[in-house]
């Protein structure tokens, strides 16, 4: 099975972060220019939380507050499930979806180096199945031709 280490080698392993006391206008702005969905909210190098367009539409658009007067430290989701590059995708899917989220922080040594998306989850099961398909395509035709 594909691990998380894999998919970063392959997608990269930038990660964009904010602050606590920026806006979630600068927020916004960072999640538009980068074509991201989910920020890192870190202080000092350390993981505090995540900010997510779904966070911005329900605790910002929704309650009528200001996304240049509301900081990042307000609204972000400061419980933030991780992962470890060592660990395998379907691993990944579970906690994805049992918690409703789409975007998994990657810590190794307690140091952030990474983020998947469910995204990037579906899309390496989908290769993985593909594969497996033509190793059974391939062994069908082989014991067919005998």
């Amino acid at each position: 099975m594909t691990t998380v280490a894999e998919i970063l080698k392959e997608k990269g392993s930038d990660v964009w972060s904010i602050s606590t006391e920026q806006t979630v206008l600068d927020a916004i702005r960072l999640m538009d220019e980068k074509g991201v969905g989910a920020l890192a909210v870190v202080i000092k190098g350390k993981l505090v939380g995540m900010l997510s367009e779904r966070d911005y539409a329900r605790k910002v658009i929704l309650k009528g507050r200001s996304s240049s007067d509301t900081r990042i430290k307000e609204i972000m989701t400061s419980h933030v499930y991780h992962t470890l590059p060592d660990e395998d995708i379907e691993s990944c899917m579970l906690v994805m979806t049992k918690h409703h989220i789409r975007h998994l922080p990657v810590l190794k040594d307690n140091e952030l180096v990474g983020m998947i998306s469910l995204g990037d989850v579906v899309r390496e099961i989908i290769k993985l199945q593909q594969d497996k398909i033509k190793q059974l395509e391939h062994t069908i035709t082989w014991q067919e031709s005998y």
